[in-house]
Parts: C-alpha cells; sequence; structure tokens
C-alpha cells in the first residue's frame, strides 16, 4: 500500500496504533468504526504480525457456538481453569478482564467475519492442559483463518479512509510532555524499517496505543528478559521487543521476568541457538502412548512418560540442566511402536541416527550415550532399572510398558524444551493504560497483546487460547470504550 510521507505533519490522530498484528488490528478497526482518526503504523511491509505463523488458538466462554451445541459455560468457569492451570500465578484482574469480555469477541470473528473453526470445535484442549469445559477453538487455517477473517474490515477501512496505515515503517521513539506537567505521550517519531539515516517523521496524536508483540526474535533480549537461551527459530522476526523499549523509555516498566515457562519440546536442527524446528515428536498420551523412556542429561528419568498433565510434564522439564531431555528406545521398540514422529517412517529416524546432531545410535548403551552427551554410567543402570521393574511397580508411578530396552541397536533422539511466547511485558492498569512502578498511568499510553506478556494472561502454565483472544479482545475494548478524544 502506498502512504503519503508528510501523512503526519497534516492530522492529528485521535488514535495512534503501533503494530499491526491481532490486537492493533482490532483496536484500529472498533476505533475507526466510532469516527476516530486512526493512524496504524507497522515495521512489516503488510499487516497480520504474528498471525502469519502462529497457531491462532481461542478460547472463550459464553459464546453462541457453544449455545448452540447445548454447551454451558462461563467466564467465571473460564477464569477457575486458568487460575488452577497457573497455580494462581496469573494476572487475575487481567485474566477476568479477558475471559469476561472473550465471549462478544469470539462471536464477532465467527458470526459477524465467518471465520471457520475446526467441526468438532470447541473442545477442551489439545496441545496444552485441559480446560474443564469445551472453550478452545481455531481454524482450519491456524493463525491465519483469524488473519483473513479480521484483515477483511481492516482493509475496507483504509480503502475507505477511516485508518491510514504506514508499513515499513518502524516506531524509534515517543515524544512526551514534561514529567512535571505529567508526563503526557503526544506522538512518535518514525523512519523507513531498517533505515539508518537521520530522516525522521513526527506524527502526533491524542492516544497511543502500543500493540508490537513480543520480543522473541531478539535472542539477547529473549535470554535477559526469560532467564533462558532462545533456544528456537521460530518466531515473527519483527518481534524484537520494540513496544517494551518504547514503554520503559517513557517511564513503565516490565514484569513476570519469573514465569517462563518452556513446551516439553522439540527437536532442533543443530544447537547453535536459536535453531530452526525440524520436528516435533508426540509427547502426549492421549494421541500416542509412550513406548520410550525420557532421561536427562544426568541419564536419569524425571517424569512418568505417561503422565497425563502436559502441565506436569513441562514443568519436570523445566528443572532438568539446559531444559534438555532424550528420548531413549530400541530397535525392536523403533519397529513395533506407532511412529513417535509425524509424518516419520522408522527408517526416517534411522537414516538420520549417527548423521544429524539430535540423533544418536549404538549398539550398546554406554557407547550411545558418550554420543549424545548423557551420563554413561546413569543412563546403562536407568535402563537396567526400568527393565527390571517391568513386572512390578515402575518407581515414577508409569503405567504403560510395552516393552523393555534390550534390542540393540539402542537409540537416543534429543529434544529441547523451548518457547516462543514472550513471558515478561509491559505493566498496565486494567484500563491497558501503561503504569509507572509507582501505579500511577501515563497519560495517553496503553499497550495489549503479547506485548503485556504471557505470564499476565497464564502465569507459568500455558492456557489455550490465552494469547490471540486477549488482544482481539483488549483491542475491541480500547476502540469501543476505553479511548476517549
Amino acid at each position: 500500500m502506498s502512504t503519503t510521507p508528510d501523512v503526519g505533519h497534516r492530522t492529528r490522530w485521535d488514535v495512534i496504533v503501533v503494530g499491526a498484528g491481532a490486537g492493533g488490528m482490532s483496536t484500529a478497526i472498533f476505533a475507526a468504526r466510532r469516527g476516530a482518526r486512526v493512524l496504524v503504523v507497522d515495521a512489516a511491509a503488510e499487516e497480520g504480525g504474528a498471525l502469519h505463523i502462529a497457531t491462532g488458538q481461542l478460547s472463550a466462554a459464553g459464546t453462541r457456538l457453544q449455545r448452540s451445541k447445548g454447551i454451558e459455560d462461563t467466564p467465571e468457569a473460564h477464569l477457575a481453569d486458568i487460575m488452577r492451570i497457573s497455580r494462581n500465578t496469573a494476572d487475575r484482574e487481567l485474566a477476568w478482564l479477558a475471559v469476561s469480555n472473550a465471549a462478544a469477541t469470539v462471536d464477532w470473528l465467527l458470526d459477524d467475519l465467518g471465520m471457520p473453526v475446526l467441526p468438532d470445535h470447541p473442545v477442551r484442549g489439545q496441545n496444552h492442559e485441559h480446560y474443564s469445559q469445551d472453550r478452545y477453538y481455531w481454524g482450519p487455517d491456524l493463525g491465519r483463518s483469524i488473519l483473513t477473517a479480521v484483515r477483511a474490515p481492516f482493509r475496507e477501512l483504509i480503502d475507505s479512509g477511516a485508518i491510514t496505515a504506514l508499513f515499513n515503517t518502524e516506531v524509534i521513539g515517543l515524544t512526551q510532555e514534561p514529567a512535571a506537567t505529567g508526563g503526557r505521550v503526544t506522538g512518535i517519531i518514525t523512519r523507513p524499517t531498517g533505515a539508518t539515516t537521520a530522516n525522521h517523521d513526527t506524527h502526533r496524536g491524542t492516544n497511543l496505543v502500543l500493540a508490537t508483540g513480543g520480543y522473541n526474535a531478539d535472542p539477547a533480549l529473549f535470554e535477559k528478559m526469560n532467564g533462558v537461551p532462545a533456544y528456537a527459530d521460530a518466531s515473527y522476526r519483527y518481534a524484537k521487543g520494540a513496544g517494551h523499549q518504547l514503554g520503559v523509555e517513557a517511564g513503565g516498566y516490565t514484569r513476570n521476568h519469573d514465569l517462563y515457562l518452556c513446551s516439553f519440546g522439540s527437536v532442533l536442527d543443530h544447537d547453535a541457538f536459536p535453531a530452526p524446528v525440524l520436528c516435533r515428536p508426540i509427547h502426549w498420551p492421549e494421541m500416542r502412548m509412550p513406548w520410550e523412556i525420557y532421561v536427562n542429561v544426568e541419564g536419569r528419568r524425571f517424569i512418568a512418560e505417561d503422565e497425563p498433565s502436559v502441565d506436569v510434564r513441562e514443568h519436570a522439564l523445566l528443572r532438568q540442566t539446559d531444559l534438555r531431555r532424550y528420548i531413549v528406545l530400541d530397535e525392536r521398540m523403533l519397529r513395533e511402536a506407532p511412529p513417535m514422529i509425524p509424518d516419520w517412517t522408522a527408517d526416517d529416524v534411522r537414516a538420520r541416527a549417527g548423521h544429524h546432531p539430535m540423533f544418536h545410535v549404538a549398539d550398546d548403551l554406554r557407547t550411545l550415550a558418550t554420543s549424545a552427551g548423557i551420563d554413561a554410567d546413569n543412563l546403562v543402570a536407568t535402563v537396567a532399572e526400568y527393565n527390571a521393574c517391568l513386572d512390578g511397580d515402575d518407581p515414577l508411578g508409569r503405567t504403560f510398558r510395552p516393552l523393555p530396552i534390550t534390542e540393540a541397536p539402542f537409540y537416543a533422539i534429543r529434544v529441547q524444551g523451548m518457547s516462543i511466547t514472550s513471558t515478561a511485558g509491559l505493566a498496565v492498569d486494567t484500563d491497558l493504560r501503561v503504569i509507572r512502578p509507582d501505579g500511577t498511568p501515563i497519560p495517553g499510553l496503553y499497550a495489549l497483546g503479547e506485548l503485556l506478556g504471557s505470564g499476565a494472561f497464564m502465569g507459568n502454565s500455558f492456557c489455550g487460547g490465552m494469547l490471540a483472544t486477549p488482544a482481539l479482545t483488549f483491542g475491541r475494548l480500547l476502540g469501543t470504550g476505553i479511548l476517549a478524544w
């Protein structure tokens, strides 16, 4: 889309939105429908943000789709599940603001915008800890299902002139009144994305909404904010923490740094982190019961492999050295068990064993351990103990144990716990105003979406649909009622 270079000098905007992802588009749409003069700025060449690559999971209680299927559900029950799953580490007030308004958001997407969902949805859960009720939805094209639905009204409002969009434009600073007079944020300073020249533009506005997403694509910032390396290269490339920096420079602060949680892991393509994801072994017992055992770097089992709670499994891996586990199996398991990696055969595993840095094979366990970087004495002892207990009680309580690990060659597949969500985020109040460390709001400055951090909505857990849904919901709330001009 073409833009007018001096557009910011001709207009004082009612609403300036930095970021055109789920939350930014939603804010712009609803503000423009109220008659606001809206400017949207994004560093990318088009709208969508992380929706281009995200799973696009949604969750909401009390939707029209639920009622049509005879499902009785309430926002109170949704909040109770979030607090249960997160062990009361989620921000109760922000989570309630999200879930108590989520049904209207999902109804808007599904009924007003015509977004399709999978035929059996809503469901109680998949990939993450299950809810107590069927309130979990996503479309056949994952995050792009949301993008396709929201993009239509967004572009219609651009075409009509109600929204002005500047793409390929990064925000490098804010304009702000002196602290002595309240420190109101009055605008943004921009330049073309990637430019290093001194040519900047200034755009003035009454309300500034930061919707820039996370910091996942900046490995140094990821490690600083989360306390662990950015193991996986699977993030939206513009998610580099620009909004966090802008909010802090304006007087705000970030919180929830201590709530990081990793997934139960993926196989990465190499160990020069961040590395691309090669594959993701199935570790959900409801999809495939595990035949193999899981050991840590020390060569010890640390979880019952058929533990039904994904949250328990994730927290167990979080306590292991380097957030790392190994899937250990023998030739008979590889030959007889259902495939553990989607779309892979046993021969696909054999072809990589000994040739790919994450797949190891050997004729004895001690050599296997040395090759994989596992403590050899402990691995030999662990496998011996596992085999000896097959006719009795498993030390970790595992019940599904179809075969011993006895037939050479033996295999070890290295799996890396990782996350591509931003746990920490800018602190806001329940009006979504960015706040200072003393709790006072910064006038004119708002934030939403993953910029607030997953920890605000999910605590130290993963609750399905609690990133995209709050982003869209908070944008709708800002646009329809919170922002004033």
